[in-house]
C-alpha cells in the first residue's frame, strides 16, 4: 500500500504543478507580458496582476499601449487604465492620438480622453480635421421682395474643431444657422432674378456672418448647389387679402340688409298701430252722431246729408280701384 502511494506521488505532484501553471497563465497574462517585453514596453508582471484585481482586462490596456509606444507617443499605463475605468474606449483614443500625430495636429491625451468621454468619436473628429466633411442641406425656401419664392440647396464644407468638440454644437445647429442665413439673404434681395443671376452672393453673405461660432466645426465654404423658383407668394397673399376683404364687405352688406328688414318690419308694426288708432277713432263717430241727434245739435236733414256724402265717397273709391286694376292688367298684358 505504501509502495502504491509512493508511485502515485510523482503523478499527483505533476498534476498539481500543471493545475497551478494553468491557473497562473489564466490569472496572469504571461503571454501578454511577453508581447509587451518583445515590443519594448516595460510592464511589470505584478502590474498585470493588479489589473486583474481591479477588474480591468489587461489586453484592453496593454495592446493600445504597445501601439502608442511603436508610434512614438508618450502614454503611460496609468492614463490608459484610468480612462478604461472611466468607461472610455482606450483603443479609439490611442488611434486618434496616432492619427493626430501623423497629421501634425496638436492633441493631448487629456483632450482626446475628454472628447471620448463626452460621447463624440474622437477618431472621426481627427479624420474630419484632415479630410473635411460636406454637409448637404435640404431645400431652403426664402421669399424675395417681389413676392417670389426661391428655393436653394446648399453644401457646407466643414472641418472639425478639436478645441471646441467638448461643449460645441453639432451638425444640426450648423444646418439651422445656414438655413437662417440663406432665408435672410434671399429676403433682402429686391427681386428673385438677382438671386438667380448671382447665387454665389448667398454663399458670400452667409459665410461672412461667422455661423460656426460656438459649434464643434469650422465652416470652410458654403456652396449653392441648386436654385429653384417656387410659388408666387405675393400674388397668393394678395388674392387671400382680396377674398378676405370681399367676405368682410359681404358680411357688412348682410348686416345692413338685416337692419333694413328689421326697420321695415318695425314701420309695418307702426302702421298697424296707427290703423288701430284710426279704427278706434272711427268707432266713436256713430256715438257722437247719436249724441248730437239726441241733444238736438244735429237735425235729421244734416244726418241724411252726411249719409249721402259717405255714399258718394265710397262710390268714388270703388271707381278709382276699378280704374287702377284695369291699368295694371293692361300694363301686364303689354309686358
Amino acid at each position: 500500500m505504501e509502495l502504491g502511494i509512493q508511485e502515485l506521488a510523482p503523478i499527483i505532484l505533476i498534476a498539481v504543478i500543471l493545475i497551478a501553471v494553468a491557473i497562473l497563465f489564466t490569472f496572469i497574462p504571461v503571454m501578454l507580458w511577453i508581447s509587451a517585453l518583445a515590443a519594448g514596453v516595460r510592464v511589470g508582471i505584478f502590474t498585470l496582476v493588479g489589473m486583474r484585481l481591479r477588474r480591468v482586462v489587461p489586453s484592453r490596456v496593454i495592446n493600445p499601449l504597445i501601439k502608442a509606444h511603436k508610434a512614438g507617443l508618450n502614454v503611460s499605463t496609468n492614463q490608459l487604465e484610468s480612462h478604461y475605468l472611466a468607461g472610455g474606449n482606450v483603443d479609439r483614443v490611442v488611434n486618434a492620438l496616432i492619427a493626430a500625430h501623423r497629421a501634425n495636429i496638436e492633441l493631448s491625451f487629456e483632450r482626446a480622453a475628454a472628447i471620448d468621454l463626452a460621447g463624440r468619436d474622437v477618431l472621426e473628429a481627427v479624420q474630419m480635421s484632415v479630410n473635411p466633411k460636406v454637409i448637404e442641406t435640404p431645400f431652403i425656401a426664402g421669399i424675395a421682395m417681389d413676392g417670389i419664392e426661391v428655393k436653394a440647396l446648399a453644401r457646407i464644407t466643414v472641418r472639425a474643431n478639436i478645441d471646441r468638440l467638448v461643449g460645441g454644437a453639432g451638425e444640426e445647429t450648423v444646418i439651422a444657422r445656414v438655413g437662417e442665413g440663406v432665408v435672410s439673404t434671399i429676403g433682402s434681395s429686391k427681386t428673385h432674378k438677382q438671386v438667380l443671376e448671382n447665387p454665389d452672393s448667398i454663399s458670400h453673405t452667409v459665410l461672412a456672418k461667422g455661423l460656426d461660432a460656438g459649434t464643434a466645426f469650422e465652416i470652410l465654404s458654403i456652396d449653392i448647389a441648386d436654385v429653384d423658383i417656387g410659388k408666387n407668394i405675393g400674388a397668393i397673399l394678395q388674392t387671400d387679402q382680396a377674398e378676405a376683404d370681399k367676405n368682410i364687405a359681404q358680411a357688412k352688406a348682410e348686416e345692413r340688409r338685416a337692419m333694413a328688414v328689421a326697420q321695415e318690419q318695425e314701420m309695418l308694426a307702426r302702421v298697424q298701430e296707427m290703423r288701430a288708432y284710426v279704427v278706434e277713432a272711427e268707432a266713436e263717430v256713430p256715438k257722437a252722431l247719436a249724441e248730437a241727434l239726441r241733444s238736438g245739435k244735429m237735425g235729421v236733414m244734416d244726418y241724411l246729408n252726411y249719409q249721402n256724402i259717405n255714399a258718394d265717397t265710397d262710390m268714388r273709391d270703388s271707381i278709382g280701384r276699378l280704374s287702377k286694376d284695369k291699368d295694371d292688367h293692361e300694363e301686364n298684358g303689354k309686358k
